[in-house]
């Protein structure tokens, strides 16, 4: 494991082996007949132990986070207490699995909500514990068993949680993290039989094979996949204040993010004024030591992936960018790109690092059509004071996560998910729990014999 800030090595970890996959998976469905009867108050405590170890080591995962992924250390902070909030969330949920009494003619008839079985859960690295927590946490709850596989460069924060479960009282077996390779252990999560659900965050491309993988076997599956989100700025907004705060739904997390809003949309007639207001806020951004409490971007996860968003802008030309320290370490300016037009590779495609590309329109339609003109539908903003047209736009544009003059995506109690090439299920709030249940349906005859 290497720190992105010092391309120093931090840590080793052994990969998983296949046969060793195959035990783990074994021991999570001998360990599923057993929890799938723990009582539901039971389990609900066993969930806000686990909260309540979580919160306890706040600090110490988010300096884990920060060394293994180049997490600024609020940013990190921020993640672990996810984890923590994720959990009580769904420790609500066993209480409340609750089915329906349907009418029927000649007796009763009731559903219930069935666990899966083992469910395999498959992180990626841009987000190690968050996205963790939202795959594992309705799962238990549900009363599935999980092997989670984490991201190659990140799986020191999946491999602390996973104690800390234990330490709770969460029963072997009942969740365990597998690192290693994803060609090996994702890929095996997919073609056993006995893993009955995938949950997977990362690039199109893999999710398209894992798609196609459990297809094969009729497998579940939730996908979150990639983005290519606009954030588009009406004439009649605060301008000031949207351009104040596009820098950091893009910059965030090093632009790291399906989130991200890489494509910022200005209407023409103010286009000039919010890329002057822009420029300010770019140059603004505070990119230092992810340790510093004041940093609010760190570097870029590895020298591959900062090699990789290099070549996007050698390919395009730069308007203006912020700065970065001197050193060693993956570190890559805040950049803003001049865009010739929706052609550009930069525009289209998903570059993953703190990038942006900025593209005036005419009018509500032409926003709402460039905004759509990608594969993805991921998330999006809309800058607007007028409220017929944010909900015209909202209703307009393909994304499974807008928000209106602000870019918050995420929270723990509403659903998450995209639409097109950005996925399809629903993570997160009272939704997430059916990816993680069957309807069983009983009728019970009450006729005389």
């Amino acid at each position: 494991m290497i720190n992105p800030a010092t391309g120093e090595q931090i840590a080793a970890v052994p990969a998983t082996t296949l046969a060793e996959a195959d035990a783990a998976i074994a021991r999570a469905h001998g360990a599923f007949g057993t929890w799938r009867h723990v009582s539901p108050g039971d389990r609900a405590r066993l969930l806000r132990r686990f909260a309540t170890l979580v919160d306890s080591h706040v600090e110490e995962l988010a300096q884990l986070e920060v060394a293994n992924a180049g997490h600024t250390i609020g940013n990190a902070r921020w993640e672990a207490g996810n984890v923590r909030d994720v959990l009580h969330y769904y420790a609500g949920a066993p209480e409340r699995l609750f089915g329906r009494q349907i009418p029927v003619p000649g007796g009763l008839d009731v559903t219930f909500a069935e666990p899966l079985g083992v469910v395999g859960v498959i992180v990626p690295w841009n987000f190690p514990m968050p996205v963790a927590a939202w795959g594992f946490a309705p799962a238990l709850a549900a009363g599935n068993t999980v092997v989670l596989k984490p991201a190659e460069w990140t799986p020191l924060t999946a491999l602390r949680l996973a104690e800390l479960a234990r330490e709770a009282g969460i029963p072997d077996g009942v969740f365990t993290v597998l690192p290693g390779d994803g060609p090996v252990i994702g890929q095996r999560f997919v073609t056993h039989p006995l893993v009955r659900k995938i949950c997977f965050t990362g690039s199109t491309r893999v999710g398209k094979q894992i798609m196609a993988g459990c297809a094969d076997q009729v497998k579940r599956v939730t996908l979150e996949l990639g983005g290519k989100n606009a954030n588009i700025v009406f004439a009649d907004s605060d301008l000031a204040k949207a351009a104040a705060t596009a820098p950091y739904a893009v910059f965030d997390n090093a632009g790291q993010d399906c989130c991200a809003r890489s494509r910022i949309l200005v209407q023409a007639s103010v286009y000039d004024e919010f890329m002057a207001h822009f420029e300010t806020a770019v140059r603004g951004v505070k990119v230092l030591d992810p340790t510093d409490p004041a940093s609010e971007v760190g570097p870029l996860v590895s020298a591959a992936h900062h090699e990789r968003v290099s070549s996007y802008v050698t390919q395009s030309k730069v308007a203006f960018q912020g700065s970065v320290p001197d050193g060693p370490g993956f570190w890559f300016p805040p950049t803003v790109l001049e865009t010739t037009g929706p052609t550009d590779l930069a525009w289209r495609e998903e570059v993953f690092g703190p990038v942006v590309s900025v593209l005036p329109f005419a009018d509500e339609a032409e926003a709402v059509a460039l905004a759509n003109d990608t594969e993805y539908g991921l998330a999006g903003s809309i800058w607007t004071r007028d409220v017929g047209r944010a909900l015209r736009v909202a209703r307009a544009v393909d994304a499974g996560n807008l928000s209106v003059n602000s870019h918050s995506s995420v929270r723990y109690w509403t659903p998450f998910g995209g639409a097109k090439q950005s996925g399809f299920g629903r993570e997160l709030g009272p939704d997430a729990l059916a990816a993680f249940t069957d309807v069983k349906n009983v009728f019970i005859s009450t006729e005389e014999s």
